[in-house]
Order: C-alpha cells, then structure tokens, then sequence
C-alpha cells in the first residue's frame, strides 16, 4: 500500500470568483496577468515597470497629460497656432524627395475642410494609417500649398463612435517599456480604476482631510488617471502629494522618537569650563556658523538618548574642527570617540590632521584601518579596550571588525552621505549607544535633508571670507586645450601641482569618454613629457593607492591623473591646478567637491573643465558651475537638473522611489507634512489609534524595512 502523501491531487480546482464576489484585497492583489488585456506575455513586460498586481496598476502614475480640452475648427486655424484637430483620414500617400528622404503624407477632412500632416524618413507610419479612419492631430499649424499642415503632429487614434465631448480631455502619458504603447497602456490602467478605484481604503480620517481641504482617496486615483480638466489632475495631485510625503515623514519620526525613548546614550555636559579647554586646545578661532554648530552638538549630547546629527557644509567651512571639539567633549567626560572615514587615503589624513592638533595635549588616539594587521591589530585593539585609547580613526572596518571599546561616546562619520539610512541603522544595532555626528562637504538641499536624511538633525557651516582660497574657474573649449596645457605647464614650473580627473579607469567603456589610464599615456607621453606624473584610481591595490597620494602629498609627483578617488577630503596645499575631463558626466555637487582640492593652501585656485559632449544641457550645467561658487547654490541647481534619485547615491539608500512627490516642486507640501507628522507622532508615537490603522500599515509596509522600524502596533 502506497504511502497517501505520493497520491497525486485529483481534486478539481475550485472554480474562478467573479469580480464582485472577491473581497478588496483579493481584487487589489489580483496577478496583472489576470487583468482586463493584459495576459502572460503583457504581465512579462508590465513587471519590467515593477507592476505585479492591480495595486501597482493604480499607484502608476500619469508622467504627464496630452491636452485634447480644446479642440480647433481647421477654418479657424492661425497660421503657427498650437491646434489639436480631429478629423476622418482622406488620403494616405508617400512621396521620395529629391535628397532620398521618405515623405509621408496623411490628408484628413472635417466637412468640407482639409488639414495635411507630414512626416520625414518614417516609412512605419504608412502601416499606421488608412482612410475612414479618425484620428487627433496635435501640432503647430502652418499654412502652406494653399492648406493649413502639421510637420511631424502627436497622433492620437479615436474610435468612430467616440463623441466630440469624448475626444476633449487630458490624456494620460505613461512610463512605458518594450512591447506597450500608450493607448494600451491607457487601456490597462483604465479598466484597473474603472474596477478597483472605490475599493482602495482611505487613509486620512476625516477631521485630517477637511482640515487639509484635500479630495478622498477613490477620487483622487480616478482624477488622476482620468482627469476631465487640469483642475481634476491638480486636486488629485494636491491629495496624492501630500500624502506620500506624510507617510514618508511619520516613518522618519517613529525612527526619531524610537531612537530617543529605546536607545540610551551617556549625558556628557559642555560646562563653561570644559568648553573653554576644548577651544584652547584649537590653534585658531570657531566662525560664528562652527560655535552654532558646536553648541547645537553639545546640547544633543546632553540628552540620555543617543545623538542623531548631520554636520554638512561646504569645502573650507570647517567640519573636522567641530567633529575635533566633538570627540574632545567626549573625552573630557571621561568617554571614547572614534572618527570614521569612507577610504583609507582619508582615514590616514585625517590621523595626521588630528596629530597635528592634539599633539601636544595628553589625549590618545590611534589608527584602525585594514591596513592595521597582526601584533600592531592586537595590540592597538587591546589599548582600546583597555581604555588607552581616547579616539580611534579608522574607516568602516571599525564596525566591520567590531573594535572592543572600553566606553565608547561619540561616533562621527564622514562623507555618511555614500552610506545611507540604512546602514547608519546597522551601525546603531552594532551593540553600543554611542552620540552620533555625521558630516559630508556636500551642501545638502533642504529637501533632501528632509526626506533621505530625515532621522536626523542638521547644523549647517558656511564658509566664510579667509577660509580657503578663490578658485578660478573655466568652461573650457577643445581649440583653447592648448593654450591651457601650457598654463598648467607655467604653474608647474612656477612649483605648483595639478590634478587630472577623468570619470573612467580604463578606456575600455566609451571611446569617447577620457579614462585615467589612457590620460595618463597621453599626457605623459604630450604637455606633461617634462614633468613627473602618476596615476591614481578605484582599481589599484590600497598599497598602490597610498604610496600614489603620499608621493603627491610630499611633492615627489607634480601631476596626478585620477578618477574621483580624489574627490573627498584629499588635502595638498601646493596643489592649485586641476582639469576634469568629461566634466559632464558628474553632478555639479561632485565638481564642487573635486574644486574643493585646489583650495587647501596660500595659492589661489584654477580648474578648467572640458566636455566630451554637445548636449546643450550638460554645457548649461557645465556653465552654471563655472560662474557659481556656492556649493549651496550648486546643490540646489544639482537638485533641479539631475533629481533625487541621482543625488548622494540615494538610488542604493534603501528607499523606495517616490511616485508623484516632486521634491523641488513641493517642498512647501513637504514641510508641512513633516510638521504634521511630528506633531501626530509626539501625541501618537506608534499610532495605536485606530483612526490611523490605514496610516499604520502604509508607513510600515512602504518605508519599515529601509527605516529599520518594525510594526508594534
């Protein structure tokens, strides 16, 4: 006798639900393959968008909308008028010019009027068109022949039976991938809201709606798949918006208010005394925005919760000196510190910086870096645990390799902005409950600040006259090359360095583009044959790496050619010369930090950046940087032209992407939905209360696991 469990399943499959006796969650969550005209072979492509079910359907967001709400009367035309004509398709022709170029024609009449549309060089379209057909022409009109044309119209296919009133709309305009156009696309999305629209639960309850004057959520996913106006897609917009934005900032401020009231951190008071002794140990006076910054530090690290802080400014405004006063309030108190860099190279610096400041006091520090190996790692990690150590710098191996301080106080990390939330959670979960100050030389919009940086507070340093030096800079031209190989080549002689970036290591990725290595060929072997000159990138052994900057740093090489290995942090003094290649393919925050590097001593600065590219948008940028000297400025600009998402690496944050906020257009919606969420989350810090149970699950369900929260409620 067989064993049951081997039996095969002779049960007949329980028969399909119709649409009305499936529960919301069932609809919400049905496969997309199921959907109205989508099948296997659609769902394959629809999931390259990252739709699986009829929720994401509905929460695809319209990019932008065709205007059809006017329609023109082709006798009523002006000639170069912006028109949207319907019509019925009279003629199809195609005609080869003299030059070879393919012209095809499409005549369409409304009663007795005629209106043609031309396109050059696209033969596909004769496939697209015959007569009977109706169809919208959207374009400028010209008069021309004796009759009214459009060069190259948008098209849009309407069904016979479709009314005048019908046609008058906004339509939609998708993100779409291989294999779907839009009126497909239109289709799918359509049928998903005609069905599931009034299902999707309501969030906001209704004291927050009335007192927000915004629509309900139902309406607002119909208005903005299908709105009739431009005032239908603004309500919408106005709801949706906000509501991204809010649930976004109650997830940051559970994570603030759990941080505060689950994690303990030593109180470590900043008596007039002791600040008194920290400023003396400093060889000069803090700016006014440093002393802000030190005070705002100093009175987080006097709570009995860990300090959660970003330190941002731009390059000279000071960081390391209020990072240094930091760990000094920590010792004093009788704590451990540690700095933390992202490389290295900058790990090293930093050490020596320190030394050079704390040398003659009677505070201890020592170096952790995975170059630290065998007796040296025993010994210096035994000196920490026994508390001979008061400030460790190091990099990231200080968490990796689980450092055994004794009493550590104050963590600061630089440059946190390449690491994220996310890992800023593991660090907290590492098993100590120390103050934390992150710092970065990128000035940080204040959108960003409120959204990827959100968990934390924020002092900003400002650079002020008499720190740094002016730095000269250029939007260079392929004919001036010359002319500016033969000023570097002046500065050189005159005993100055200069840097070479290029956005590649090697020259295998694009022709066009410059790469350390094959610059580093041409210039050698070119300008620089008189000169010695080194390469320095990501590729290269950390012994490789060190030994390339320590022979910069002590003037042994006069050029160096590197990628942005450079960008952070890398201080010579006598380096006052710098040309980036391919400028275009970095954020104008990244150049800003690269010309940081050409302002560290007694010499003015010079950067000429070339570009690779004709693209009148890089140029645009490419000329912003060049007359803008305000890396506050700079990132805002940055913000505009590239995005978030392109910004500080935020694609790898572990934040999902936001799908209608835009954090330039709405950064008064975003302010106030994070007063708000600060407000509901002091009153509610779990929000227990069933009036936001909806509220709970989309906080936790969209940003817990980037956030490290979890649901308790």
């Amino acid at each position: 006798m067989s064993d049951a469990s081997s039996k095969p399943n002779i049960d007949p499959p329980a028969p399909a639900k119709d649409a009305d006796q499936r529960s919301p969650i069932e609809l919400l969550t049905q496969p997309i393959q199921f959907l109205k005209g989508v099948g296997p072979a659609r769902a394959e492509m629809l999931e390259k968008l990252h739709l699986r079910n009829a929720a994401d359907v509905l929460f695809f967001f319209p990019r932008s909308y065709q205007d059809f709400t006017e329609l023109h009367v082709i006798d009523d035309l002006a000639n170069e008028q912006l028109a949207n004509v319907v019509g019925v398709i009279d003629d199809v022709d195609q005609h080869i010019g003299q030059s070879g170029v393919h012209i095809c024609y499409v005549l369409i009449k409304q009663e007795e009027k005629y209106l043609r549309a031309v396109w050059f060089n696209q033969q596909f379209l004769m496939r697209k068109f015959w007569p009977g057909q109706k169809v919208m022409f959207q374009g400028k009109a010209k008069w021309q022949g004796g009759r009214f044309q459009m060069n190259h119209p948008k098209v849009t296919w309407l069904d016979n039976e479709e009314s005048a009133e019908q046609q008058q709309c906004l339509k939609p305009v998708y993100k779409l991938t291989d294999g779907i156009n839009q009126k497909q696309m239109r289709k799918i999305v359509g049928a998903v809201v005609e069905q599931c629209a009034d299902i999707v639960t309501e969030a906001f309850p209704d004291e927050l709606r009335k007192r927000l004057e915004v629509c309900g959520i139902s309406e607002a996913i119909r208005q903005i798949h299908m709105p009739k106006n431009q005032e239908q897609v603004e309500s919408a917009r106005a709801r949706l918006v906000y509501q991204e934005l809010f649930i976004l900032q109650l997830a940051l401020a559970i994570r603030r208010h759990r941080i505060r009231s689950e994690n303990k951190a030593p109180e470590i008071e900043m008596t007039p005394k002791i600040r008194a002794r920290i400023l003396g140990r400093l060889p000069f006076e803090l700016t006014e925005t440093q002393a802000q910054a030190l005070t705002e530090i100093a009175a987080d690290m006097n709570q009995p919760w860990p300090m959660n802080r970003l330190l941002h400014g731009e390059v000279g405004s000071g960081k390391t000196a209020v990072a240094v006063a930091a760990m000094l309030l920590a010792v004093a108190d009788g704590h451990q510190a540690t700095l933390m860099a992202p490389t290295a190279v900058l790990a090293n610096q930093h050490f020596d910086t320190i030394q050079k400041l704390l040398g003659n006091t009677r505070v201890r520090f020592a170096l952790w870096t995975g170059a630290v190996k065998g007796k040296a790692r025993e010994e210096t990690a035994q000196r920490i645990a026994d508390g001979e150590v008061d400030i460790v710098i190091g990099t990231q191996a200080v968490v990796a390799s689980k450092v055994p301080f004794k009493q550590l106080g104050l963590v600061v990390i630089d440059e946190q902005h390449k690491f994220g939330v996310k890992q800023r959670a593991t660090l907290k979960q590492s098993g100590f409950d120390p103050h934390y100050l992150v710092m970065t030389a990128t000035p940080i919009p204040r959108t960003i600040s409120m959204t990827l940086f959100g968990d934390l507070d924020v002092s900003t340093l400002k650079r002020t006259s008499g720190i740094g030096q002016k730095v000269n800079t250029y939007l260079g031209k392929e004919e001036s090359r010359d002319k500016w190989w033969e000023f570097v080549r002046k500065k050189l002689r005159e005993g100055r360095q200069a840097f070479v970036i290029a956005p590649l290591v090697a020259g295998d990725d694009d022709e066009k583009l410059s790469s350390a290595e094959r610059m580093f060929e041409s210039l050698a072997n070119g300008p620089f044959s008189d000169f010695r000159i080194d390469v320095l990138h990501g590729r290269q052994t950390a012994e490789q790496k060190e030994t390339a900057m320590a022979d910069f740093a002590s003037g042994k090489t006069q050029v160096l050619v590197s990628t942005t290995v450079v960008e952070v942090g890398i201080d010579v003094g006598n380096a006052t010369v710098m040309t980036i290649e391919s400028a275009e393919r970095f954020g104008l925050s990244q150049l800003h930090q690269l010309r940081g590097r050409v302002c560290r001593g007694q010499h003015p600065g010079f950067v000429c950046v070339f570009a690779s590219s004709d693209d009148p948008e890089s140029n645009e940028r490419l000329k912003a940087f060049s007359e803008t000297d305000s890396g506050f400025e700079l990132a805002e600009i940055d913000l505009q032209i590239r995005g978030p998402g392109n910004l500080f690496s935020t694609q790898q944050s572990g934040f999902p992407p936001l799908m209608i906020a835009d954090l330039v257009r709405d950064e008064e919606v975003l302010v106030r939905a994070r007063e708000d969420a600060l407000k509901l989350i002091e009153a509610d810090p779990d929000l227990k209360d069933e009036t936001y149970s909806r509220l709970r699950q989309l906080v936790f369900a969209r940003y817990g696991r980037a956030l490290s929260i979890s649901d308790v409620g």
